[in-house]
C-alpha cells in the first residue's frame, strides 16, 4: 500500500458529462430569452415609427373616397331633379295637346253643324221656291182652276173675317205672332228673338195652353182640317201636303197670315196673295 493513500486528494472531482449538458442548456435557455426579449423590445420600439407613417396615408385615401361619394350623390341628385323637371314638361305638354285636340273637335263640330243648318235651310228655301212654281203654274193652266178659285174665296173669307173679331184663345195667338214680326228667320230656332216656321208655330199656341208638334209635317194634321173659303183667326196654315207639310203659318184675318218665312225675310205678316197656302187646320 502506498504510503500517500491515506491523504485525500486535493485535486477538484471531474464533472460528469450530464452536469455540463444541462449548464449549457441552461445558459442556452437563459440566451434565448434575452434574445427574445431584445428582439421584442426592438420591435416594441420601431412600432411606433410604423404607425406614424402609414396614418397620414390612411387619412387621405378616406379623405379622397368621402369626397367621391359626396360627388356621386350630388350628381344623382342633380339628374333625379333634370329628370323630374323633364317628366313635368312632356307631361304638360300632353295635357295642352290634348285640350288643343278637344277645342279643335268640338269647332270641327261646330262648324260641322252650322253648315248643315246652312244647308238644310238651303234646300228648305228651294223646297219652297219649287212649290210655289208648281202652285203657280197650276193657277195659270186649267187643272188649277180649283186652287185658284180656293184661294180667291180664302182671301174673301179673310177679308169678311178682321182680327177685331177674335177673341179668347185666337186672340192671344194673333196678338203673340204679330209681336214677333221682324225677328229672325234661324233653321231649327225656337225663340225668343229667332224662328223657323213651326217653332213659331208652336210657340204662339203653347201661350193658350195648346200643345202642337215640334214640325210642320205634324202640325198639318194636328187638328181638324178646314177649307181655305172657310177660315178664321187662328187657323194654321200649311203649304204641301197635310201630313207632308214644308212650312206653316198662322191665319190673323182680314186675308192676311203670319209666318216666319225664310232667312232673308224672317218672320213677316202677308196677304195670303203672297203665297197661297194649300191647307189649313183648326185647334182651338
Amino acid at each position: 500500500m502506498s504510503h500517500t493513500a491515506h491523504i485525500r486528494s486535493h485535486r477538484k472531482p471531474r464533472r460528469s458529462a450530464s452536469t455540463i449538458a444541462m449548464r449549457a442548456g441552461v445558459a442556452g435557455g437563459v440566451l434565448s430569452t434575452l434574445a427574445v426579449a431584445g428582439a421584442a423590445g426592438s420591435a416594441s420600439a420601431a412600432e411606433p415609427v410604423t404607425q406614424t407613417l402609414e396614418l397620414p396615408t390612411l387619412t387621405a385615401d378616406l379623405s379622397a373616397q368621402v369626397a367621391q361619394s359626396a360627388d356621386a350623390t350630388q350628381q344623382a341628385a342633380a339628374n333625379y331633379e333634370l329628370r323630374a323637371e323633364r317628366d313635368a314638361a312632356l307631361s304638360k305638354a300632353a295635357k295642352q295637346a290634348k285640350s288643343d285636340l278637344a277645342d279643335a273637335k268640338k269647332k270641327a263640330e261646330a262648324k260641322k253643324r252650322a253648315e248643315a243648318a246652312r244647308k238644310a235651310a238651303a234646300e228648305r228655301a228651294a223646297s219652297r221656291s219649287a212649290e210655289r212654281a208648281t202652285l203657280s203654274a197650276s193657277t195659270t193652266s186649267g187643272g188649277g182652276a180649283s186652287t185658284s178659285t180656293s184661294a180667291s174665296a180664302s182671301t174673301s173669307a179673310g177679308a169678311s173675317t178682321s182680327t177685331s173679331t177674335a177673341t179668347g184663345s185666337a186672340a192671344s195667338v194673333i196678338a203673340f205672332v204679330k209681336a214677333q214680326v221682324g225677328d229672325a228667320y234661324v233653321s231649327g230656332g225656337t225663340g225668343p228673338n229667332s224662328w223657323d216656321c213651326s217653332g213659331l208655330v208652336q210657340a204662339a199656341f203653347k201661350q193658350v195652353g195648346v200643345s202642337l208638334p215640334r214640325v210642320s209635317q205634324d202640325q198639318s194634321t194636328a187638328g181638324t182640317q178646314v177649307s181655305l173659303s172657310n177660315l178664321q183667326p187662328g187657323d194654321i196654315l200649311y203649304w204641301g201636303g197635310a201630313g207632308s207639310a214644308y212650312h206653316v203659318g198662322v191665319y190673323v184675318g182680314d186675308g192676311m197670315f203670319v209666318g216666319a218665312q225664310n232667312p232673308s225675310t224672317g218672320v213677316v205678316e202677308r196677304p195670303l196673295s203672297y203665297d197661297p197656302p194649300t191647307g189649313a187646320v183648326r185647334v182651338l
